[in-house]
């Protein structure tokens, strides 16, 4: 698949890798390995000290309406931490969403990619953290990936009950105000235009204006 997979074709990937220890002072130290060309131009995120503890919220104005994420750092720090640094660098602002999956099972919106392709990514890659991961409820984001520990700058938004192996960083949630303005996108459907199992392109706008802490 030339997008990031999130379809049946996934479903095989190894879910071996788990969230660092956390030091006294509840911080962790991350992993984040320079990998292709980034789509924009971004510093890697801080390393060490990363919060490994709380919660944190980044307000992302999809369409001009606020989507708030509540990430959390005790199950994904280094996930969160990435998210955050990229978000802070404007990464993610001006980008579409560039996938919707409607059936099968599989109810999401992919985000993350400036290039629209699904092939972009920030330039690294850093490891899964899949520590009590339990399924991905509407309201879920988690990250795409290629596979085990391929995680960029791409996740994915889940508006209805989704069936995926426990594979994808689950690192945030939307609530119910933000999860209206998603299913409104995916009630306009897609394109098919990543074939019957990925998808395609949402028929409706989905436009990432910003992504801003608070």
């Amino acid at each position: 698949m030339s997008t990031l997979a999130l379809a049946v074709a996934a479903l095989g990937l190894s879910a071996c890798a788990t969230t660092p220890a956390a030091t006294p002072d509840a911080t962790v130290t991350c992993e984040y390995t320079a990998s292709g060309t980034a789509a924009r131009p971004v510093s890697l995120p801080p390393t060490t000290g990363v919060p490994s503890s709380g919660t944190t919220v980044m307000t992302l104005m999809l369409n001009d309406k606020p989507v708030p994420i509540t990430l959390d750092r005790a199950k994904a720090p280094c996930t969160v931490n990435s998210f955050v640094s990229l978000a802070g660098q404007g990464y993610f602002d001006g980008t579409s969403c560039h996938r919707l999956t409607d059936s099968g099972g599989l109810y999401v919106l992919q985000c993350g990619d400036p290039t629209g392709t699904g092939s972009g990514g920030p330039g690294y890659t850093f490891p899964d953290e899949l520590n009590g991961i339990t399924g991905y409820p509407a309201g879920t984001v988690a990250m795409a990936n290629a596979g085990a520990n391929t995680n960029g700058s791409q996740f994915f938004i889940v508006y209805q009950d989704s069936s995926l192996p426990p594979s994808y960083t689950v690192f945030g949630t939307i609530d119910a105000s933000g999860l209206a303005v998603v299913k409104d996108i995916a009630a306009k459907g897609q394109d098919n235009s990543f074939g019957q199992a990925g998808g395609g392109k949402p028929n409706a706008p989905a436009e990432i204006t910003s992504v801003t802490a608070g």
